[in-house]
């Protein structure tokens, strides 16, 4: 398999849209689908269900989904790697920080300089990573820290709690639920919802599909998008009501009203993690997280 083959994967996988994948790779459709079909060929087993109107992971892409991102993640930090010594630096060692979508970048920004001012050597490296994707990587040690949500399976990787967060509702302001201070699962029940791919952030999806099946509701999501900047859009244009969480808000959306969710289950833990042998820069910046969330006024400490 080659890099092109993972590429294509990924992006259909958190599309789930072959048109919309090619665009985003700045390929040709027949180029992806191509692609797609090499990787399955050399898999022996179909990544996707495909249908006229509707392209759906299978059991096999779901499972194989976070190792494609580790993967791709693995050949970039190979390339920068060899750049580097390439250039002659090799005296610095690396920190590749993992960050999930819908985190709250803000708090890793006001860290990350700090982190810099105390280990002037390492070289840091950012790197956007679904929260699956960075317990993978994790455990075979190709990151160092990753910033994500709350998930079931976290053997081998130390979970830390960042925050606590609130589901919040993007609803436009002459929309009839707009006049609410708070909204439950049911009173969004059979309305057109966006929020992010599961593929992204599969705890972020059980987490709200809980508080639906507790409030007897029905869960009715008709797109997705990897930003919450892409949600705001599709909620201004008149899609739906959009669902985010309240570290992703960094403005308030003109037109729009944010209103919190109310219920159990409406809430989700963002979390550090970090293996189960850190490094002394990981654990450092793991501190320096810590201690900014517990300042921070927004957290839901």
């Amino acid at each position: 398999m080659d890099r092109m083959e993972l590429e294509a994967f990924v992006a259909v996988a958190e599309e789930l849209h072959f048109g919309r994948a090619a665009a985003r790779l700045h390929r040709g459709q027949p180029t992806v689908s191509d692609a797609v079909r090499r990787l399955e060929n050399t898999l022996g087993g179909r990544l996707f269900h495909r249908t006229s109107r509707r392209v759906s992971l299978t059991e096999l892409g779901e499972a194989l989904l976070p190792d494609a991102h580790a993967t791709l993640a693995q050949l970039r930090r190979f390339q920068r790697r060899g750049r580097s010594l390439a250039a002659g630096d090799k005296a610095r060692t690396t920190l590749v920080v993992a960050h999930a979508e819908y985190t709250g970048h803000q708090l890793l920004l006001r860290c990350l300089p700090r982190l810099r001012d105390r280990f002037p050597d390492v070289t840091i490296v950012p790197e956007s990573m679904p929260t699956t994707a960075q317990l993978t990587a994790l455990r075979a040690e190709t990151i160092g820290l990753g910033i994500g949500w709350a998930t079931g399976d976290v053997t081998g990787v130390v979970a830390r709690v960042l925050s606590t967060e609130r589901f919040m509702a993007l609803v436009p302001a002459a929309h009839p639920l707009a006049g609410q201070a708070e909204l439950s699962a049911s009173e969004l029940s059979t309305t057109d919802l966006l929020t992010w791919p599961h593929q992204i952030n599969s705890g972020l999806c059980d987490r709200l599909l809980s508080a639906f099946r507790i409030g007897g509701a029905d869960l009715r999501i008709i797109r997705t998008a990897d930003s919450v900047h892409a949600i705001a859009a599709h909620v201004a244009a008149g899609t739906g009501i959009g669902i985010t969480v309240e570290s992703a808000l960094d403005h308030q959306p003109p037109g729009l009203r944010i209103i919190p969710l109310t219920g159990p289950s409406t809430t989700v833990d963002q979390v550090v993690l970090t293996p189960t042998e850190p490094s002394d820069t990981a654990m450092a910046l793991r501190d320096l997280l810590l201690h900014a969330s517990a300042e921070s006024p927004s957290t839901g400490h």
